[in-house]
């Protein structure tokens, strides 16, 4: 027995029918261009996230998480509509609208992908309850289509514009891979990420500064992206290259322009990561992930004080590149090191980070991992 049916029996007076775990990710690059048809190279990491379901008679969706003391939500399946429930309890709901699903419901979350870490936790959730309610109606949705789903619970039902990136490799990642996605036509390709016979590792280095992505930084960038198509007449910033794009700056405004040439060089730079992993060159691909922090820094604009250390000091001292992940505003950090550098690195982030008078920040590794499974 998984020890979350114990709970699940606590709380709702008997086990559950389906339990089933998805994963946060780690990008690699490929940040804030999934909802402009880019490309993005993502793996998915080891901590997951934990659903329990089982049908109920009531027509109420109940909802808990072990991380709150097992207090219950409800809701009425008849009254579910974009941004109700509690804040948390609106991803899980959501996927439940989003696919169409009229039962009552009985929900128990068991999260371990820290919150707030810019490592996709609202994706994991999401992933998990995706796949457990596809088994338990036996919805036979393929893994893109899913992925799908549980993006427009974000969307519409939470409120986030967020792209397909996170829920696509939550459920669709394999192990000892990142997953090159074209987020245009959710095709995938397995990329090996193997870099232990290399002597390396990657580093993910959480600020200790807790992002919320439903409020206007994140909506303000992508409408600017969305603007810089709409003024020059194109389909997509996936459709000029860098070059024309450049060409083209006079008719876009300042801000408008900085915000779009992020997504458009950082398209190029997933691809120029890609060809350079391929050849196992990862000094190359180091330097790939440090254009890309310069990149959402100087134009996008969406680091913040901590995350700057971060890369800082892992660059000062040895790491072949680094960047912020994830929605930004805070959250974490990436490093890639040579294996014998990191403690020294992690050493020397948290000598800065107490010089700045930051909260002391957490580190760990992470291998790619498998996307989203059953588990009972």
């Amino acid at each position: 027995m998984h020890p979350i049916s114990k709970k699940f029996e606590e709380l709702f007076g008997s086990g559950p029918e389906v339990i089933a775990a998805a994963p946060g990710r780690v990008n690699l690059v490929g940040e804030h261009v999934d909802f402009l048809d880019g490309f993005v190279l993502p793996f998915a990491m080891k901590d997951l996230t934990i659903a329990a379901i089982s049908k109920n008679n009531d027509a109420v969706i109940r909802v808990a998480s072990q991380q709150r003391s097992g207090e219950i939500f409800e809701v009425a399946v008849e009254k579910l509509e974009p941004l109700t429930g509690e804040p948390w309890t609106r991803y899980p709901i959501g996927v439940v609208w989003a696919l169409g699903i009229k039962s009552g419901l009985n929900i128990l979350i068991d999260g371990q992908v820290p919150l707030g870490a810019g490592l996709s936790s609202s994706a994991a959730l999401e992933s998990s309850v995706a796949t457990a309610l596809n088994h338990l109606f036996d919805l036979k949705i393929s893994k893109p289509n899913l992925s799908l789903a549980a993006q427009r619970a974000e969307n519409v039902y939470v409120g986030m514009p967020c792209g397909i990136m996170d829920q696509s490799v939550s459920i669709m990642a394999h192990e000892g891979f990142a997953l090159l996605i074209d987020c245009r036509d959710l095709s995938t390709q397995d990329i090996e990420f193997n870099i232990e016979p290399a002597g390396l590792e990657l580093l993910v280095i959480d600020t200790q500064v807790h992002h919320a992505l439903v409020d206007g930084g994140y909506a303000q960038r992508r409408a600017s992206c969305e603007k810089a198509v709409a003024v020059l007449g194109i389909t997509s910033l996936r459709d000029i290259s860098v070059e024309d794009f450049v060409a083209r700056k006079a008719e876009l405004d300042p801000t408008t322009y900085s915000r779009a040439f992020h997504g458009v060089s950082e398209m190029r730079r997933v691809l120029d990561g890609v060809a350079a992993l391929k050849k196992n060159d990862f000094e190359t691909f180091g330097k790939i992930v440090t254009q890309c922090h310069q990149s959402l820094r100087d134009n996008y604009t969406i680091s913040c004080p901590e995350l700057n250390v971060a890369v800082d000091t892992a660059l000062k001292f040895g790491s072949l590149g680094s960047r912020l992940i994830g929605g930004g505003y805070g959250g974490s950090a990436i490093s890639l090191n040579k294996k014998s550098d990191t403690e020294k690195i992690k050493e020397e982030i948290s000598k800065a980070f107490l010089a700045n008078n930051f909260a002391p920040p957490r580190f760990f590794t992470s291998q790619p991992s498998a996307g989203a499974r059953l588990i009972n």
